[in-house]
């Protein structure tokens, strides 16, 4: 009698390979940081990189980069700034949904910082460790299975995320759409958590409380981030 069962862990919405998910993730990472010189020269090569991704992302990504080309610089700038420094519901941050800028966030930061020691990366100050570009930039090029399973941990943020965007009219939405397609497909369990967070909202900082407190090394020089 066979008394134990190998849980398997679900698969993509959408069949991909591993080498192109990591594909998606690196891109991603480049795409949702902010539109500077260096990014914005690296159109062309990211367009054909694109080119042999499965159509349900290459679309999604397609679409963006032809956004990058077709608008002016100083405009990018603005519209990143406007959709992710400026809303508290399109944040990049992935605690920040459920613990806004309250003590218990910094519990949840820990989890991230750890899983980067564990596969020996060391983040400087410049970014919180649930900054997604990070998130994705890690799990493209470190360590992917760790990587996907704080992604995967996060879906309900992800998808919550893209639903914001894509209702507010963000081209960032495609990025999104990408990113969750290389995710296991929602659950019944993720679709209430989606639902429970869009009707609360980050919480407020708790009066009297230092959200940084928890560790403060964390949170070094990035005052005015979320």
């Amino acid at each position: 009698m066979n008394l134990l069962k190998v849980r398997r862990r679900p698969g993509p919405a959408i069949p991909i390979s591993e080498r192109d998910r990591r594909l998606v993730w690196r891109i991603a990472a480049l795409l949702l940081d902010y539109p500077g010189r260096e990014t914005l020269a690296l159109v062309g090569e990211l367009s054909g990189a694109t080119a042999e991704l499965p159509p349900q992302v290459r679309e999604n990504l397609d679409r963006f980069l032809r956004h990058l080309c077709d608008t002016d610089p100083l405009a990018l700038a603005q519209q990143y700034v406007e959709t992710f420094d400026l809303r508290r519901r399109a944040s990049l941050h992935l605690t920040y949904y459920a613990y806004g800028d309250t003590r218990k966030r910094g519990m949840a930061l820990l989890r991230f910082k750890h899983a980067y020691r564990h596969a020996g990366v060391e983040l400087d100050d410049s970014e919180l460790p649930d900054h997604l570009p990070v998130l994705l930039e890690f799990a493209a090029t470190v360590d992917p299975i760790g990587g996907e399973r704080l992604l995967g941990e996060h879906v309900p943020v992800l998808e919550l995320l893209r639903l914001s965007l894509s209702d507010s009219g963000s081209p960032y939405a495609d990025i999104l759409a990408a990113v969750v397609a290389t995710l296991p497909p929602l659950t019944t369990a993720d679709r209430r958590r989606i639902a429970e967070l869009a009707a609360q909202g980050p919480p407020e900082e708790e009066v009297g409380l230092d959200p940084f407190a928890m560790d403060p090394s964390l949170f070094t020089g990035s005052e005015g981030r979320r």
